[in-house]
């Protein structure tokens, strides 16, 4: 059985934010192996350190952010240090991804590049979310 402490936690929305973003993220590695030119050149893999970091950063300010509830500062500014992860992530996606040659289609060069963008509008939605519940204690403080 929850406590009610745990079940607090799943009840919020910004913790359903926040498992979206870190299920996109652990999508990206999963599903976005590698982009290859036509030659089959790698450009951009899964298994590069930058890449790998990037990706594994994210998906763990994620999970560090949904487990402290509690602490709402904490989380907005985690949260904020991982739209910038994710923002870094997408420009070494799109760097690389302006190396290739050829046509700009996106199935040539991979739809995985879009996922650090989702996962960027599902941290705002979850800041959003956060900064209504920081307001709400506030304005609850101030009544008493």
């Amino acid at each position: 059985m929850l406590s009610i402490r745990k079940a607090a936690m799943i009840q919020r929305i910004q913790t359903v934010y926040l498992v979206v973003s870190a299920l996109i993220i652990a999508a990206l590695y999963l599903w976005f192996p590698l982009v290859q030119d036509d030659a089959g050149t790698t450009i951009i893999s899964r298994d590069e350190p930058l890449v790998l970091s990037l990706l594994g950063v994210s998906v763990l300010l994620a999970v560090i952010s949904i487990f402290n509830f509690k602490k709402r500062k904490l989380q907005f500014v985690l949260n904020r240090l991982n739209i910038i992860s994710n923002f870094v992530l997408l420009g070494v996606f799109v760097y690389r991804s302006l190396t290739l040659s050829g046509e700009t289609l996106i199935s040539e060069k991979g739809i995985g590049v879009l996922f650090p963008i989702i996962s960027i509008v599902f941290l705002v939605l979850a800041n959003k979310a956060i900064k209504r519940d920081e307001d709400l204690v506030k304005s609850v403080d101030r009544l008493r």
